[in-house]
């Protein structure tokens, strides 16, 4: 398990075509990938499984905890980024709940853009 960062301090001032705002890069893809948007309500779960492929889980508000395959839980916060290689158990859990995309393909490298944590 890889934690990184994608908060605003993390980001780029992007002023092109009389822009004015921050962009924190994630990944840039070529393939195929699978983007979702998870909801995680109050005492939330997202099992224990295996990754079916690699996956950067993003959270985007709320709180909670991950782990991999050591057991120890990780807090985790809006603005983290929880990347897991294919075939690695973990596990997702909240107690207050939290919203979370989780971006899932074969050619996932973060290291390439995000900060770790």
């Amino acid at each position: 398990m890889e934690l990184y960062r994608f908060d605003q301090a993390c980001g780029k001032k992007i002023s092109q075509f009389n822009s004015d705002f921050i962009m924190s890069r994630i990944i840039q893809l070529n393939g195929t990938a699978h983007i979702g948007c998870m909801y995680l309500e109050a005492d939330g779960v997202v099992g224990y499984h295996q990754a079916v492929t690699p996956q950067i889980l993003l959270i985007i508000t709320g709180e909670g905890k991950v782990r991999g395959e050591n057991n120890e839980y990780i807090k985790v916060q809006a603005g983290d980024a929880v990347f897991w290689q294919k075939g690695e158990w973990h596990e997702t859990i909240t107690s207050h709940g939290l919203t979370a995309m989780v971006i899932e393909s074969e050619e996932l490298s973060p290291s390439l853009f995000m900060t770790t944590k």
